[in-house]
């Protein structure tokens, strides 16, 4: 009994003490991720309030926010938005990928960590933030801006690769070699090709199959198979996470529509629940020999995000302030790159400290560097929230709307460039 007193006041510690950070997070303008991470310092071993009693439900919670994040993730896209982001943005991800990544594998094997650490850090440098990206394009009022697009094609792009890159380095931290790190990849591959195809064609018959008019039977039904797909996915070492990313691609129009509604306060209550976990792996004593790495490494991938925005949106056919507000909405990293670095933790733990440091100055940094970009918040009503793949099927505006001070949506008069 007093094991589950314990657990129930620290619990609840936790969750007030979340709830009241993600208030001022959004008081001040900012991802509460930060403030998560922070919090999750505080709790941990090493911090100023450790948690015992509760450490092993938090890192069960922290497993049920990955799949949530993932799943969320998943039904943002439709199996027609991935084939046609890989059709006609796929040079963009390349140099999104050659980019982004190189400085990370680079610093790894400066600080001597090795390949392994290399694969993982360079993972860690490479994923922009989806959720982090899509908040912020709301809350600048940008969803009708021309290149929002554009942005939200290479962050499926992005997305869609983790279901390749999460299985290798699963492989790789594993310790299987190069053979097996093949034989995880040729897994992934053929999982995601097979659910691709299945969704492309029958993704109708599965959301029937799993609709229902009872809110409760939906919730169960859901949760349930998502669950079971992202156990079966991690006994294959196709990595939890992108099953989870695939049962949400799987889904579709009514059936995803109410899927979102249900499922989005779990989603923020055990994703934030992961990222305090994963502040509680870390031992703040870490973090500040590592914090100037951190900020140079910070410095670079801004740099180079920034390079990959322009370059995406003048291939687009967008004008330089467009370009620029592309660079600078891709700037923060988030969810992803933690999850990279717990999954590689077990075999270089100086990853941790790090991708803390480094997501803790990027998620503050992206907003502010989107904000400069476009110069501000723009003036005017703020739009409804339209799921992101409903942005990737919508046709281009005119070629001189992105240069509309105002960034009217599709269905307003086009402006002329200035």
């Amino acid at each position: 009994m007093h094991g589950t007193t314990a657990l129930l006041i620290e619990l609840g510690g936790v969750i007030l003490a979340l709830g009241l950070v993600g208030r001022l997070a959004g008081l001040i303008g900012l991802s509460p991720i930060p403030l998560y991470l922070l919090a999750g310092l505080a709790f941990g071993h090493g911090g100023l309030m450790p948690l015992y009693a509760s450490e092993g439900f938090v890192a069960a919670g922290a497993e049920i926010g990955v799949i949530l994040l993932l799943l969320m993730l998943g039904l943002e896209y439709s199996a027609s938005d991935l084939v046609t982001s890989l059709r006609t943005q796929y040079p963009s991800g390349l140099v999104d990928l050659v980019l982004n990544a190189t400085p990370g594998a680079v610093a790894a094997l400066l600080l001597g960590w090795g390949p392994v650490g290399a694969v993982a850090l360079a993972g860690v440098t490479w994923i922009s933030s989806s959720g982090v990206i899509a908040k912020v394009l709301t809350d600048l009022g940008r969803l009708g801006n021309r290149e929002t697009p554009v942005i939200l094609g290479l962050l499926v792009i992005e997305d869609l690769s983790m279901a390749l890159y999460l299985p290798l380095l699963t492989a790789l931290v594993a310790g299987v070699g190069l053979a097996g790190g093949g034989v995880a990849l040729a897994v992934a591959l053929g999982t995601v090709g097979l659910v691709l195809y299945v969704a492309l064609r029958h993704g109708r018959l599965i959301s029937r199959a799993v609709s229902s008019d009872d809110p409760e039977m939906l919730l169960l039904v859901v949760l349930g198979t998502t669950v079971l797909v992202a156990g079966l996915a991690q006994r294959l070492q196709v990595s939890a996470a992108v099953g989870a990313f695939l049962v949400g691609i799987a889904l579709s129009g009514e059936v995803a529509e109410g899927v979102r509604r249900l499922f989005s306060p779990l989603r923020d209550l055990f994703a934030a629940v992961f990222f305090v976990f994963f502040g509680l792996s870390t031992d703040p004593a870490a973090i500040p020999p590592v914090l100037l790495p951190a900020l140079l490494l910070a410095a670079a991938t801004a740099m180079t995000k920034i390079g990959t925005g322009w370059y995406a949106a003048r291939r687009a056919g967008i004008g330089r302030r467009g370009r620029l507000r592309t660079g600078g909405a891709l700037v923060a990293r988030g969810e992803f790159s933690v999850v990279i670095a717990g999954l590689a933790a077990a075999t270089e733990p100086r990853i941790g400290p790090l991708a803390t440091a480094y997501v803790l100055i990027l998620v503050i940094a992206g907003p502010l560097t989107a904000r400069w970009a476009g110069g501000g918040r723009r003036p005017g009503p703020r739009p409804r929230r339209r799921p992101l793949g409903r942005l990737l099927r919508r046709r281009d505006r005119p070629p001189g709307a992105d240069g509309d001070p105002r960034g009217r949506s599709p269905s307003a008069p086009a402006a002329a460039n200035p």
